[in-house]
């Protein structure tokens, strides 16, 4: 008999090409996907060689670092983004690459849209040239974040060189709170374990807490593992996934639908099977997550206060502790909650989904936003914002005050008009607080939606549980 294998085991040994050595190895691709952003040089790659797109039926293109989010109709007004957008469009087409233009209703952020269109199947293999691309493992899919060379490799051959990672478990247990979401609890693993925390692992979540979370949640989980340093996450595909994934368009369909979930069945860590790591975490005493510096591991309970450099015996650590609290404008020993907030932002490949805007819209609803507050919701996907109006909650935020845009990464990354000024502070859905992140000289708090909605009708960071 085999020894035990972990899903991440199944998955690699599944899509071997070639073991090169050395914990190198060349695995198939089942999808891979492309925006705007990083896809262009390797088209130029491909030309100067002459070379074609391997599978073109397996690729697909969507426009969403570099989108718009408003006026879309008068056409992209940001030179650099008109020209990155162009680019994509003239490749694709001479490549004849499946692309989602803006005016397609099935165009957004690539991570939002992989798993609602079913290209992130239990047990694919997925490329990306975005690192969030770890979102697909939500669905049981192994993915990789991957650079502009790589990007043509895989366009040419539909083959990636990969380096094995190691593995760990994260066992979560407990039940979320009333107020309390997905976004809080990766939030809070990320802080305790630190940015570089799971470096170099493929993290695969499992325990009762995954089991309980809904896809939207699994998806915000796996999304930001890397913020922990992860390479790649994984949970193992159950009933919840089999219900999200039937009769997407690129899953499979009638009698190969009860094959294919025969086997993804099959798809989970054998007992026994030994991982690297493992980790076990208790959400049940959780409380609502606000970052408070410009890193994700900077985080704590919204009514928790700004900490005290001094209190920090590693020099290192003290030294970026100091140089976080002087960018952020924050004082050692303040209260989180009152913090005045500038702009809202809900959105991104972290919470854009369906259960992030209705999060969003249940705190708004019956309130109005802070006078001096901007605040924006951007759904992930074009089928996202059409749901969302099915379900009326666009109404609901725009009577509340919040601005309802078109889809794409927006304020995530200020890669288009959506950005902090400088000085500015923001109550943010989306997964890094960088410096400059949202703009030069901007400020970022990372909460969930309901976190979100709240900072901008009390205009300030507030805890949720309080306005319910």
């Amino acid at each position: 008999m085999s020894a035990p294998r972990t899903l991440y085991d199944k998955i690699w040994r599944s899509h071997l090409v070639e073991d090169k050595g050395d914990g190198f190895a060349l695995l198939y691709m089942d999808a891979h996907l492309l925006d705007e952003h990083t896809s262009a040089p390797a088209f130029e790659g491909l030309r100067a060689r002459n070379m074609g797109v391997r599978r073109p039926a397996a690729t697909i293109a969507v426009v969403d670092h570099c989108a718009p989010t408003l006026e879309r109709a008068h056409g992209v007004a940001d030179a650099r983004s008109r020209l990155l957008i162009e680019a994509l469009e003239r490749n694709v087409a001479q490549f004849g690459v499946t692309y989602f233009a803006l005016d397609d209703a099935r165009q957004g952020i690539t991570h939002v849209v992989g798993p609602e269109q079913g290209l992130a199947l239990p047990g694919a293999t997925i490329a990306c040239g975005d690192s969030h691309v770890s979102t697909h493992g939500a669905l049981g899919a192994l993915s990789f974040g991957i650079g502009t060379s790589e990007i043509e490799h895989v366009l040419a051959s539909q083959t990636l060189l990969v380096r094995r990672s190691g593995t760990m478990r994260v066992e979560l247990s407990g039940r979320l709170a009333t107020g309390v979401s997905a976004k809080d609890l990766i939030m809070a693993l990320v802080g305790r374990i630190g940015a570089a925390g799971a470096q170099g692992h493929a993290v695969e979540f499992a325990g009762p807490l995954v089991r309980a979370l809904s896809m939207e949640g699994r998806l915000t989980l796996s999304n930001m593992s890397v913020e922990a340093g992860a390479t790649a996450a994984l949970i193992a595909p159950d009933e919840t996934t089999f219900t999200y994934l039937r009769g997407r368009p690129y899953a499979p369909q009638g009698e190969l639908w009860d094959k294919a979930v025969a086997h993804w069945r099959t798809l989970c860590s054998d007992p026994g099977a030994g991982f690297d790591r493992e980790l076990a975490f208790d959400a049940s005493d959780l409380a609502p997550q606000v970052t408070w510096g410009t890193s994700p591991q900077h985080v704590l309970p919204v009514t928790g206060r700004v900490p005290d450099p001094n209190d920090e015996p590693d020099r290192d650590r003290r030294r970026a502790m100091l140089r976080s609290l002087d960018y952020m404008g924050l004082v050692a020993g303040a209260p989180l909650i009152g913090t005045r907030i500038d702009k809202v932002f809900v959105g991104s490949c972290t919470n854009g989904r369906i259960e992030d805007v209705r999060a969003a819209a249940a705190v708004a609803r019956g309130r109005t936003v802070a006078g001096h507050v901007q605040a924006l919701v951007v759904p992930g996907s074009g089928l996202v914002k059409q749901q969302a109006e099915r379900e009326g909650l666009d109404r609901v935020l725009r009577a509340a005050g919040f601005e309802w845009r078109e889809p794409g990464c927006s304020m995530c990354l200020a890669m288009n008009e959506d950005r902090l000024l400088p000085g500015e502070r923001s109550a943010s859905t989306s997964n890094r607080n960088f410096e400059g992140r949202q703009g030069p000289g901007g400020r970022t708090h990372l909460v969930s939606p309901a976190m979100a909605a709240a900072a901008a009708v009390r205009g300030a960071i507030a805890d949720v549980r309080e306005l319910r």
